[in-house]
């Protein structure tokens, strides 16, 4: 376990903190006492809810199945009419 002061930790962030990732732990002192340990993250990080949701709706599935919601867009008002249209 490696101890630095904050002053090192100041002017080496990056390189302490890719320490800590590969090494463990690295604890920082303040005139001599401990005041933060800097953790390499023990497990990946959990995908944010909004990465994982899926869309449901028949009308978005429809979208997609369609290929007209892509990188070059399409004007919103026509799918919508159109699946207004669908359901007439």
């Amino acid at each position: 376990m490696k101890t630095v002061t904050i002053r090192e930790l100041h002017s080496r962030t990056g390189e302490l903190v890719r320490q800590a990732f590969q090494h463990g732990e690295i604890r920082v002192t303040d005139n001599g006492r401990v005041v933060a340990k800097i953790l390499p993250e023990a497990e990946p990080a959990e995908v944010p809810y909004f990465a994982r949701r899926r869309y449901i709706s028949p009308g978005m599935k429809k979208l997609i199945e369609s290929g007209r919601l892509g990188p070059g867009g399409t004007d919103s008002t026509i799918g919508i009419s159109e699946d207004r249209e669908d359901r007439a």
